[in-house]
């Protein structure tokens, strides 16, 4: 059986890793921090630099003709969509002497429903005693106005009735009449007849009295719907309290940056495909990690553990230069200034054995503008390091970023250490680093990595072997012994 810890390219990945998602979020938690930020002083100076207007508010218990306890709040909201008409604004411009249009003035107050009979009226003005004013005109022009639309609708109710009863009163007379006339002929069916109309006049008196009874009930409840109607909490200025409202402003300018950051982060992480897990960027590079260093200077309670472990890849890599009988390099991506520390500890530790030179293939030439101290090894550059003499030590740094000269890498080294930095390149090019350095026949030792995901459980070694584009002839990467599986070992 074989162990295997590596993703195989041939199996059907899925389309989205969450702990990948998770990981390379929370490594681009400077964009959502920043966002989050920004937001909470974006609150704040929404807060201080636009302060609300001076806004009032009062209250008016209105009494409704159809009120019913399980209405969901109709009733209260067609107030509140009449109070915002022109016909009730024009109104109160005129008690307040304004000359303004009322379709101006309907965008300086609102209402609000806070029961099913408590309307809320909120205006705002250029100071509170104007907005008072505004506030208090409005409830008395709704009042009013709902008022007249109630003892209109009463007296059109009534007057129904009342119509209703007259016609009532016109049959009666008729049928009066016919009764007073007597019947013209005698029998049964006479004596019939006069019984049904006895029987209709009794109808029409008991309809009568009952439509006139309606037209007075409709009239009288008025007056107590219209004394229902009043204001119960007379306008006031709302007073602002500026810390409140930094303090919810920043809150809420806060949540909303911080939900924007992470969705921009999720989305950047998604679409750049940028490898962060040690499982990934083994599998991709096609080697182990042997070795793993923050890119930034620790914390003080991890300084020892970090320079313990500092030491310990100088050591193996300083064995790794010894037993091996080809030149060594170091290749960084996006880990420059690591590559750089890395390589001069490892020549440093190598020098104490005998002569060392250090090949300096970094852009900018990093390593050769360093000025040594007495004993250090020497820094070269690569066009001298052909001319320079092959005894000793000798170690080469490089890089492998995008614009890369392939073909000078193999003069640095034919066995290369990888320092890569977490995050950095996207899987394609990794597969293109991987590809380029079995072009040049350069056997990777295994992958220095620069800033690791501290949550990261995912094991960067390699138990199957590279997994890199098949190649005619390719030398194999250093890689852990394989376990032979069962049909191996019964051949």
């Amino acid at each position: 059986m074989t162990m295997s810890t590596a993703s195989d390219p041939s199996a059907a990945a899925p389309l989205l890793d969450l702990q990948t998602l998770v990981a390379a979020v929370r490594r681009r938690r400077r964009l959502w921090c920043s966002t989050a930020l920004l937001g909470l002083l974006l609150g704040v100076a929404v807060a201080v630099l636009l302060p609300p207007p001076p806004t009032a508010v009062t209250k008016v218990l209105v009494a409704h003709q159809g009120d019913q306890p399980n209405d969901p709040g109709t009733l209260i909201r067609t107030d509140a969509a009449l109070l915002r008409t022109t016909r009730i604004a024009g109104e109160a411009l005129r008690s307040l002497g304004s000359s303004g249009k009322p379709e101006d003035f309907m965008r300086d107050y609102w209402g609000t429903g806070l029961t099913n009979n408590l309307l809320q009226i909120n205006a705002t003005g250029g100071s509170d005693a104007e907005a008072v004013a505004r506030a208090g005109a409005l409830a008395d022009a709704f009042i009013a106005d709902h008022t007249r639309r109630m003892r209109e609708a009463a007296d059109a109710e009534a007057e129904g009735l009342l119509d209703q009863r007259d016609r009532l009163r016109d049959e009666l007379a008729q049928v009066n009449e016919e009764i007073g006339e007597g019947p013209s002929q005698s029998g049964p069916e006479a004596s019939a007849y006069r019984e049904s109309l006895f029987a209709r006049r009794a109808e029409l008196t008991s309809q009568i009295s009952d439509f006139g009874e309606r037209a007075a009930q409709a009239r009288v409840g008025t007056p107590r719907l219209i004394a229902g109607t009043q204001i119960v909490d007379a306008p006031h200025a709302v007073r602002h309290s500026l810390p409140r409202t930094a303090a919810t402003n920043a809150a809420l300018g806060s949540a909303l940056g911080l939900a924007l950051g992470l969705a921009v982060a999720a989305v950047c992480a998604v679409t750049a495909d940028r490898p962060v897990l040690r499982g990934e960027i083994a599998a991709n590079l096609g080697a182990s990690v042997i070795a793993e260093l923050p890119r930034r200077p620790v914390a003080p309670w991890r300084h020892r553990w970090n320079k313990t472990e500092q030491e310990r890849l100088t050591a193996s890599l300083a064995r790794a230069v010894r037993d091996s009988t080809e030149p060594v390099s170091l290749l960084e991506l996006g880990a420059a200034r690591n590559a750089r520390m890395i390589a001069l500890d490892l020549a440093g530790a190598l020098a104490e054995e005998g002569p060392t030179v250090v090949v300096d293939g970094l852009p900018g030439r990093r390593l050769s503008d360093h000025h040594p101290k007495p004993g250090d090894p020497a820094v070269i550059d690569g066009e001298r390091a052909a001319a320079a003499s092959h005894r000793g030590h000798r170690l080469g740094v490089g890089s492998v970023a995008p614009g890369t000269a392939w073909t000078d890498l193999r003069y640095l080294g034919t066995r290369t250490v990888l320092v890569v930095r977490a995050g950095y390149g996207s899987a394609a090019w990794l597969h293109t680093v991987a590809r380029q350095l079995a072009d040049q026949r350069i056997a990777v030792i295994g992958v220095v990595l620069i800033d690791p995901d501290p949550r990261d459980r995912t094991d960067g070694t390699l138990w199957n072997g590279p997994h890199a584009a098949p190649r005619t002839e390719r030398l194999p990467v250093m890689r852990t012994a394989r376990v032979p599986d069962d049909d191996q070992e019964a051949r």
